[in-house]
């Protein structure tokens, strides 16, 4: 059986210069590292993976919960025929492909393969 839909990582935004606060909030609050990726990517592994996008263009309009799968053409599909509204096909970004979809409650996730 393929390994999909293990919720896998959280983006989070950083739009409007507040990435460098960010940072410095949740590492005096609860002592979280940050490897940069770029000027508007900052990444953190504090139990569940994530990051912060701060450029706008790109970062979501709330948390965006990013599910797993190994077969990403194969969950599109069930994503699909599930109920599923795909918002964005499946796209390649540094680490991997993904896309993007709206369940039935309105709630946008992704899903992130290799």
């Amino acid at each position: 059986m393929k390994l999909t839909g293990k919720l896998d990582y959280l983006e989070m935004p950083a739009t409007g210069g507040t990435l460098d606060r960010l940072k410095a909030f949740y590492s005096a609050a609860f002592c979280w590292s940050f490897p940069d990726y770029g000027p508007t990517y900052s990444a953190f592994s504090e139990g569940l993976d994530g990051g912060f996008q701060a450029d706008a263009g790109e970062a979501p309009a709330k948390p965006l919960p990013l599910l797993y799968s190994e077969d990403l053409e194969e969950t599109l599909s069930a994503v699909e025929n599930a109920g599923g509204t795909i918002v964005k096909p499946i796209f390649s970004f540094p680490g991997g492909r993904r896309f993007h979809f709206v369940d039935p409650a309105g709630n946008e996730m992704a899903v992130w393969g290799e």
